[in-house]
């Protein structure tokens, strides 16, 4: 049994996983302190992957990275390809998953006491210190939940990264691809061994996100 598409399908998720980590938090917590209407409009554009078909969004990558759209052929001569490459399904994980992390974040970031942060500021502490000392600690459980999900979104997207990298094995190749394929060519009993991969790892992420629920709650209840 070749392993390369969980391999690829894991790297994939960590790499999108650590810069929706970043990206969705950075973005949640200015979101947070925007007034209600600019909030609205920028909640439309950042999570509007989430209801869009992962189909479409893999088209509107293709129509921006395609080798042969300006922004596409302009990173080719940097010697960068996300068409039909691996890193392209990063991109493609990156733009699906994002939302999950970015409402998750922002939900935190806005259920924050601000007075813990008022309280600190009267003793002196900068905007930084107390970002990354009190304000991200209180909100760690939420973060974590979304950075989780966030990571299954991307283990298990097939509909973007289809449409962006396409099936090659040993090169593009993921878990999701792998299995349509299998399926495509008759290979049910290999179709089924990597539906039950999928379905273990899934169950553990799962797992994870509601002991996370569980903390979080039993801390508030404290």
């Amino acid at each position: 049994m070749d392993w390369y598409p969980l391999w690829n399908s894991l790297r994939i998720a960590a790499i999108s996983s650590v810069l929706v980590f970043f990206l969705g938090i950075l973005l949640a917590y200015y979101a947070a302190r925007l007034s209600r209407v600019l909030k609205g409009i920028l909640d439309v554009i950042l999570t509007l992957p989430l209801v869009l078909p992962p189909t479409v969004c893999g088209y509107f990558l293709l129509l921006l990275f395609g080798a042969r759209r300006p922004l596409g052929q302009w990173l080719a001569r940097w010697g960068i390809r996300f068409v039909m490459t691996w890193y392209g399904g990063v991109l493609a994980a990156l733009v699906v998953a994002f939302p999950l992390m970015y409402r998750t974040a922002r939900g935190a970031f806005e259920s924050f006491d601000d007075n813990l942060a008022y309280s600190g500021q009267t003793l002196g502490l900068s905007n930084t210190y107390i970002f990354w000392r009190i304000r991200l600690p209180a909100c760690r459980q939420g973060i974590l939940a979304g950075t989780v999900l966030a990571f299954a979104r991307a283990l298990g997207e097939y509909g973007a990264t289809s449409m962006l990298i396409g099936y090659t094995p040993g090169k593009t190749a993921t878990i999701s691809t792998t299995v349509y394929q299998l399926w495509r060519t008759n290979d049910d009993a290999g179709a089924l061994r990597w539906v039950l991969v999928n379905l273990v790892i899934s169950t553990v992420v799962l797992l994870t996100v509601n002991l996370l629920e569980d903390r979080q709650k039993r801390t508030v209840r404290r």
